[in-house]
C-alpha cells in the first residue's frame, strides 16, 4: 500500500460525507444549473467546510465553470477538486518557517486535549529519521503529569528533554532550552506548551511571554509557532485558530485524528480563512500516522476521480 492509498483508507468518514454525496451529483448527466451548485453546497457543509469556504469554493468554481465554458458535471467535478487544491496549496506557499535555522525552534500550541504533546513526539521522530540532532522542552509546567508524558517519550525515542520541576516559570524553561539546544548543536529544539482553552487568560499570556522571552534571544525566535487542533471538533476549531494566531501569530497548523471524524473538511476551511499553512494532519495512533501535508494527496482522499478511488 503506498502513502496516498494509505491516506485515502483512512480519510473514509470524511469522504463517505463529502465524496459519496458528490458522485450523486456528478455521476449524472444533469445540466450544469442552480441547483446543482445547491447541492454542491450542501455536500460540503455536511463535511465540515462551513459556511463561507462553501460559498467562496462556489463563488470560484462558478467563475471557472463560465470561463472555462463546462458542460458536464464531470468537468464540474474537476473544477472543484482543482479549486480546492489552489486553496489549500496558497496557504502552503506562505512561509518557509525556518528551514535554514540551526537550531530551529518550534513552539507547539493547542488546547486541552488535541494530541499536542503527542504530535510533538512524532514529529520529533520525523527529525530523528532524517539524520537531525533532536531536543525537547517540557514548557508546559501547569501540569505535572504533562513534563513526565514529554520525559516518556523522551525515554521512548531517545532524546533529551528539558525540565524545571513543576510549577516553574515555563518561559525560563524555554529560555534554557534553548541555550542548551545551541551548545550541544541541536537541530530541532521543539518546546511543549501547556495546553489551554483559547479563552483561559492566564495561561495565554504565559504562552505570549514565552514567545517574548525567546524573541531576546534571537529575534527570529521562534521560527515555527504550530497549532494542533482536533478535526472532530469540527467548526469550532476555527474560533480556536482565530484566538491563538491573534494571540501569537501562528505559522502552521498540525490537524490530527483525521481519521477517527467525519468532520475533515475543516482542514479546507481553515485554510481558506486564515491562509495558515497546514503543515501535518494524524490519521492514526502510530509514529509513522502523522504525516505531512501535501494538498493534492488529501484532495484525492477525499474527492477520488471515480468512486473506490484510483
Amino acid at each position: 500500500m503506498t502513502s496516498k492509498d494509505g491516506l485515502f483508507a483512512r480519510l473514509s468518514k470524511t469522504r463517505q460525507h463529502l465524496a459519496s454525496g458528490l458522485f450523486g451529483i456528478f455521476g449524472t448527466a444533469k445540466k450544469i444549473d442552480e441547483s446543482v451548485y445547491e447541492e454542491i453546497e450542501d455536500q460540503m457543509l455536511m463535511a465540515d467546510l462551513g459556511v463561507q469556504t462553501s460559498q467562496h469554493l462556489l463563488s470560484v468554481l462558478r467563475k471557472k465553470a463560465h470561463r472555462q465554458r463546462y458542460q458536464t458535471t464531470g468537468e464540474l467535478m474537476t473544477g472543484l477538486r482543482e479549486t480546492i487544491v489552489e486553496v489549500l496549496a496558497a496557504s502552503e506557499c506562505s512561509s518557509d518557517h525556518g528551514r535554514t535555522a540551526r537550531p530551529r525552534v518550534t513552539l507547539m500550541v493547542g488546547v486541552n486535549g488535541v494530541g499536542k504533546t503527542t504530535s510533538l513526539a512524532k514529529i520529533a521522530h520525523r527529525y530523528q529519521l532524517n539524520g537531525n540532532r533532536v531536543m525537547l522542552a517540557a514548557c508546559d509546567t501547569f501540569r505535572a503529569a504533562a513534563i513526565e508524558q514529554l520525559q516518556c517519550w523522551g525515554d521512548r525515542l531517545e532524546l533529551p528533554v528539558i525540565t524545571q520541576p513543576h510549577g516553574a516559570d515555563a518561559a525560563a524553561v524555554a529560555f534554557d532550552a534553548y541555550q542548551a539546544a545551541c551548545s550541544r548543536q541541536t537541530d530541532h529544539l521543539l518546546i511543549d506548551t501547556a495546553g489551554r482553552q483559547h479563552t483561559h487568560g492566564d495561561l495565554m499570556e504565559q504562552l505570549k511571554k514565552i514567545k517574548r522571552v525567546l524573541e531576546k534571544a534571537d529575534s527570529a525566535l521562534p521560527h515555527e509557532v504550530l497549532m494542533t487542533v482536533d478535526a472532530g471538533n469540527g467548526q469550532n476549531v476555527l474560533s480556536q485558530i482565530g484566538s491563538f494566531h491573534e494571540a501569537i501569530a501562528l505559522t502552521g497548523l498540525c490537524v490530527t485524528k483525521l481519521d477517527g471524524t467525519a468532520k475533515g473538511g475543516v482542514v479546507i476551511a481553515a485554510a481558506q480563512r486564515y491562509g495558515i499553512p497546514i503543515r501535518y494532519i494524524g490519521v492514526g495512533e502510530g509514529l509513522e500516522d502523522l504525516r505531512e501535508f501535501v494538498p493534492a494527496d488529501f484532495v484525492h482522499a477525499l474527492i477520488p476521480e471515480r468512486d473506490g478511488g484510483s
